[in-house]
Order: C-alpha cells, then structure tokens, then sequence
C-alpha cells in the first residue's frame, strides 16, 4: 500500500492528468453522468412513492366499496332493471360468513342538507357512521373526539364537523366543542373538529352523525347507501370483493352473472397497480444507472489504453533503470481508481444538489408531486464501493498490457 502515499506515483498521475485535460475531463463526465443519473432516478422514484403513500397515508388501502345500481337480467320472476337497495341484514350475514377476511366493515348513509348556527349557514353533506370509519379512513382530529358506540346506542344528537365548517358556521376564536348547529332544523352537539387530510378523502366537508340517530331522524328504515370492508392482512383483496358480490347476489334474489346490479370499487387493486408500476420504475432506474455507470467505467478502461500506448517510450525508460511489472501495474491501476473515485465523489454531490432542488420545487405543500426524494445512505456507499471496485477491475486491462511491453521494444518506440 506504500505506493498509494508514494508522492512521486501523484506526481505522474497529475503530470499524466496535465497531459490530456480534455480527454480527462471527458472521461470523468462519463463516470460522473452514470452516478448522477442513478442517484437523481433512485431519488425520484422514492419521492414519487413518498408520494403515494402520503396520498393513501389516512387510509386502509386494502378497502372495498360496494353499492347498488340496478340490474339488467332479469330473475326469478323479476324483470330488468330492478333498483333495490342494501339492508342491515346484508351487513349482518357479511360479518357473519366473512369474519376471517373481514377487518372494519363500515355501512353509510349520506344526504345533503342546511346546517345552521345562530345567524350563519351553509349547504353540506350529512353521513350517518359508526365509529369504525375513524379506523378505516383516519380523520384528522383538531379538537374534540370522533363519534364513539355510546353515541350509537343512545342515538345522541352529536356531530363532528370538519374545520372549514367550523370557518363557515363560528365565528373566528370562538370555541366550538360544545356548542350546538342545527341539521336538518334539529339541534347537533358539535364534539369534534376534523382538518382536511393529506392523502385520500372520499367525503370532503361532510358532518358526521351516529348511524343510529341519522336512520331514526331521516327514517331510512334497515336502507344502506353504500358499504366499506377493509380486508383482513393477508386476504386476496379481489377474491374477496368477488365472493362479496356473489353472496348480495343471492341475498337480493340477483342473477349471478348480472354485471351491472352491484356498483364497486376495489382501492387494494388500484394499490397493487401502483405498487407495480413503481416496481417496474425501481427496476429500470437501477438497469439504466448501472449500465450508464458501467459505459463510463469502460470510457476510463479504454482512456488508459490509449494513455498507457502514448507513454510506451516512458515506461520503457523505467523498466530500463529498474522500474517493476509491479510498481507499473500500481501506478497504471491507482490512476483509475483515483478518476473513478473523482467522477463518483462529483456525481454524487451533483445528484444530491438537484434532489435537493427537486424536493424545494416539487416537494413541498399538500398536492406534492414528489415528497422527500432522497436515497439511502448504504445505497449510496453501496454504488460508490460498485464504481470503484470497477475502476479497479478496468485498471487491470491497461495495466496488464503496459506490464508486458518489453523495455528495448519500449525504447524503439517513437
């Protein structure tokens, strides 16, 4: 290892770097580009799935929902396009004969209508909810509590409403827990304020009502609007959704192959779409900076080549006044692993400064693009230690070839 502190082994790499600065200068970009280029690509893709997983953050994304349309077979007696509506009782025998795959199964009722508090109202929308909805789409609580089971079995008259609400109907500072709105002409105890979520939010401003009080007050009867199941871990999103359908089918008397009776929408499936698509981006990112690393790396093999056959006389001379195989193939193969290590160190900085630029542009705010891309550190450690290992490996070619240059042929070069 003496030769790595060797001044005079510094003194001709600088001497051969003097020589061709432009060559040198190419051949660095080219290493430089291909470490750049990873470290802004690995960036990138981990700002855009940073991204997502804000966007399905407050979320249980492994959710069905499902609804009623009407159908279009007719069956067992009934003609096409029967409408007909979900119940209580479907919910029951959901829980029933799907307790191992269902996690939250959230039924919800949802109108419009003038919420009123002293002087000020506004139009907005009333859902009537279990408490469960809390745990499959995370509200965002300022003050306050979300609706609980005792608000359910007491049918109490309480409400939470979300911020801009609250902006709307009180006055700027004044406390709004506690106090009452009017819904629908009746009075609602407000007891929690939500604020607006940063990822996925299905409802909006929406004031939430126990499911029990909204059916009692609106006399919705066993009538559901829609439902939400969240899959227990594990459960094939798709079979269960599928199974789910099958089994309302039955329950409502619906043609198994009607397309058209049950509306749904599967977000585990949307999920897995993504998470593929920033998969197949991973795998390319890697494929592209690897192979761009790697043409750079045979840029410097082949600088080398061309450096070691312009310097035959030189190191004939050397070989001449005992100069080593040895010592030629370390100075030949530390002058490429000092580029490398140069073009790496530069690509790295430069690709960190544009994520950095990136995150400031792109990555700030709630409708953010590409939130926090960065790169691992091992990654970084672990491409930097990949580029020089290669820098070495590729300064073994030139350095075989000036070790087996004879001295008297050397010397005849011109």
């Amino acid at each position: 290892m003496k030769f790595i502190f060797d001044s005079d082994s510094w003194q001709e790499i600088y001497g051969s770097i003097r020589k061709n600065k432009i060559r040198t200068v190419i051949t660095i970009i080219g290493v430089l580009w291909g470490i750049f280029l990873l470290v802004v690509l690995l960036g990138a893709a981990r700002g855009m799935e940073n991204g997502f997983t804000k966007l399905f953050g407050d979320f249980a994304t492994n959710s069905v929902f499902v609804w009623t349309q009407s159908t279009d077979t007719p069956f067992k007696g009934y003609q096409k396009g029967r409408r007909f509506r979900l119940t209580d009782s479907d919910i029951e025998v959901l829980k029933s004969e799907y307790s191992d795959e269902i996690k939250f199964l959230a039924p919800r009722n949802q109108t419009n209508n003038l919420l009123v508090h002293d002087f000020k109202s506004s139009n907005y929308k009333v859902s009537g909810d279990y408490p469960v909805l809390d745990k499959i789409q995370k509200k965002k609580l300022l003050y306050g509590r979300f609706l609980n089971e005792n608000d359910i079995l007491s049918y109490a008259k309480v409400t939470v409403i979300s911020e801009d609400m609250y902006k709307q109907l009180f006055d700027k500072g004044e406390e709004a827990i506690g106090q009452y709105i009017k819904i629908n002409a009746i009075n609602y105890k407000v007891v929690g304020v939500y604020g607006s979520s940063n990822g996925i939010d299905l409802d909006g401003d929406t004031a939430y009502i126990p499911y029990s009080t909204f059916k009692k007050v609106y006399n919705t009867g066993n009538k559901v609007d829609w439902m939400v199941i969240t899959a227990a871990p594990d459960v094939d999103i798709e079979q269960m959704e599928s199974d789910i359908i099958l089994t309302l089918k039955s329950l409502h008397k619906v043609h198994p192959d009607d397309k058209r009776a049950f509306g749904s929408f599967n977000l585990g499936t949307q999920i897995d779409k993504l998470t593929g698509f920033l998969t197949g981006m991973q795998f390319l990112t890697w494929f592209v900076g690897i192979a761009t690393l790697i043409a750079g790396v045979f840029a410097i093999g082949n600088i080398l080549l061309i450096t070691v056959k312009e310097r035959t006389k030189e190191i004939g001379i050397r070989r001449a006044i005992g100069a080593t195989p040895a010592s030629i193939r370390q100075q030949i193969i530390l002058e490429s692993v000092f580029l490398t290590t140069v073009a790496g160190m530069l690509g790295i900085i430069f690709g960190g400064s544009i994520l950095f630029a990136i995150d400031a542009a792109f990555g700030q705010g709630p409708d953010a693009a590409l939130v926090n891309p960065t790169v691992n550190i091992p990654i970084i450690l672990i491409a930097f230690a990949t580029l020089i290992t290669l820098g070495t490996l590729i300064g073994l070619i030139p350095a075989h070839v000036a070790t087996i240059v004879k001295p008297i042929e050397a010397l005849r070069e011109e």
